[in-house]
């Protein structure tokens, strides 16, 4: 199956899960990327590109089949991430008067949408030019949030190899949205152990600082002199599951691998980027800080806190995201 300017499209079954539905697997190739998408959550199982010498590899986290991402599930391996991305605070928030709880799934707080969010859902898949487009519905009430929600979500792989990710959505209830990918990206590859050292960049002049429920204080904290300032390339290192707040400029982020030579850019339509650096990799099936996840998205627990850009998405609005993870070598 061959669809767009030269994207070549494969289809396969990837597995069934305990109720008898299937899940399957679409291949994207292009630019010298190829991308594999799973309808099982949205997933981004895999995304080979070349390094320096041409030669190509994984450097997307992915697991090898359907029971280990079902196994290991709590760290989102390349999954879309919903209702709401990030943490909820309280697991719980007001909307036009209505206090509405959630599931609470890490202490008292919702976090990524809950005990089934979107990562764990199989969606309807359909070729579109240069992809793949996903859809479902997400039912009113769902893990507690309000409103009958339909979503799609178009992964397409521009001439230069580009992964693009464009979400869409409409309610028919007033009701709040974020979403976001959960790729863990290693430029030296996949396998490769950790990714600590990689040189990253992001264009973003403060963090929202967190307490230690991981939940954002209302602050708006300059990088300037702190361990946060991004704003040339440095060394990751460990210890980061922070929002930053963007400053609009593209690319958004850059990811530089030295060794192979690899370059990942990100751009978004998104206000906020969350670095987490995996240091709770067990081993199981990664090590600790086998890859960084660059979540775009809007900041933490947006819903309690006003002074933060809105996540509401009310009838009659159209919900619109898009992210693009570009590849090249220096």
């Amino acid at each position: 199956m061959q669809t767009g300017s030269g994207t070549v499209i494969g289809t396969e079954h990837f597995g069934t899960l305990a109720d008898g539905t299937a899940v399957h697997r679409w291949t994207l190739e292009r630019g010298g990327t190829r991308v594999r998408v799973l309808t099982y959550g949205g997933i981004v199982q895999s995304a080979e590109v070349p390094d320096r010498d041409g030669v190509r590899d994984g450097i997307a986290l992915g697991l090898p089949d359907l029971a280990s991402y079902q196994e290991y599930a709590g760290p989102h391996f390349g999954a879309l991430v919903g209702r709401y991305a990030n943490r909820i605070g309280g697991a719980s928030f007001e909307l036009d008067g209505r206090t509405h709880h959630l599931t609470r799934n890490e202490g008292r707080n919702h976090l990524h949408g809950g005990a089934y969010g979107f990562g764990k859902r199989v969606w309807d898949a359909r070729a579109v030019p240069d992809g793949v487009e996903l859809s479902l519905v997400s039912a009113d009430g769902e893990e507690g949030f309000p409103g009958r929600v339909e979503l799609m979500a178009a992964y397409t792989l521009d001439e230069d190899g580009a992964l693009r990710i464009a979400y869409r959505a409409v309610t028919d209830a007033p009701t709040v949205l974020n979403l976001t990918n959960h790729t863990y990206w290693n430029l030296a590859g996949a396998d490769s152990g950790s990714a600590l050292g990689q040189r990253l960049r992001i264009a973003a002049r403060a963090v929202t600082p967190v307490d230690a429920e991981s939940l954002p204080t209302g602050e708006f904290l300059p990088v300037e002199g702190t361990r946060f300032d991004f704003r040339e390339p440095r060394s990751v290192s460990k210890e980061y599951d922070h929002n930053f707040v963007l400053d609009g400029t593209d690319p958004a982020a850059e990811l530089y691998d030295e060794g192979s030579g690899r370059v990942l850019t990100v751009t978004t339509t998104e206000p906020g980027l969350q670095l987490y650096t995996a240091d709770h990799f067990d081993g199981r099936p990664f090590g600790p800080c086998a890859g960084i996840a660059l979540e775009t998205q809007h900041f933490p627990d947006s819903p309690n806190r006003p002074e933060f850009p809105s996540t509401v998405l009310r009838p009659g609005e159209e919900y619109t995201s898009t992210t693009v993870y570009g590849f090249s070598v220096r």
